[in-house]
């Protein structure tokens, strides 16, 4: 089986999808760590490739497409789309998206970045957010928004990243039964 961790930014897809790993002894293939190869790979620092990003919408499918090409099962893709572009390729997948409240997820991003102004942090957070989901249904007719494809959808602010995963794997073992029926 295939694993998507799936959310917005500061909502804790990392931090589960590195439990689930650690826990599963599935490979872990993180969309940011993709996206980060890729600007080294170019010799651009990670904000110069983002920015090239917003104007070069091969950047995106070339990420995309690498996301969905290395999937394959026992693994776990973490990223904003990667249950989307799951759900559209022929891999089968068990989908989950993280969600949290914004105030929550600015905290949660303050404490891991070094910023200088939490307002400033939050504007940037909205900022990214709006451009990604512009970009998504732009370029895939991808609705950010459209949470029908996912198999669970877990609150992270409700649940400790030990009971995310507990969650997760549950999930999946049903899924599988389910299958296998």
């Amino acid at each position: 089986m295939i694993i998507t961790v799936s959310g917005l930014p500061g909502s804790g897809t990392t931090t589960a999808s590195e439990l689930l790993s650690d826990e599963t002894s599935m490979e872990l293939l993180s969309s940011g760590e993709v996206f980060r190869a890729m600007a080294k790979e170019r010799d651009m620092s990670l904000e110069e490739f983002s920015d090239l990003a917003e104007t070069d919408q091969e950047i995106d499918k070339k990420l995309d497409e690498r996301m969905v090409k290395r999937a394959e099962e026992g693994m776990i893709l973490e990223g904003r789309l990667t249950g989307h572009l799951l759900d559209r390729s022929e891999k089968e997948a068990y989908k989950v998206w993280l969600k949290a409240p914004l105030d929550v997820r600015i905290n949660r991003i303050a404490d891991r970045e070094p910023i200088e102004d939490e307002d400033r942090l939050k504007e940037r957070v909205i900022k990214r957010e709006k451009s990604e989901k512009k970009r998504y249904q732009e370029y895939y007719d991808i609705d950010l928004t459209d949470m029908s494809i996912y198999d669970d959808i877990i609150d992270s602010v409700k649940n400790s990243p030990k009971r995310i995963v507990k969650k997760i794997m549950e999930g999946a073992k049903d899924e599988v039964c389910q299958g296998e029926r």
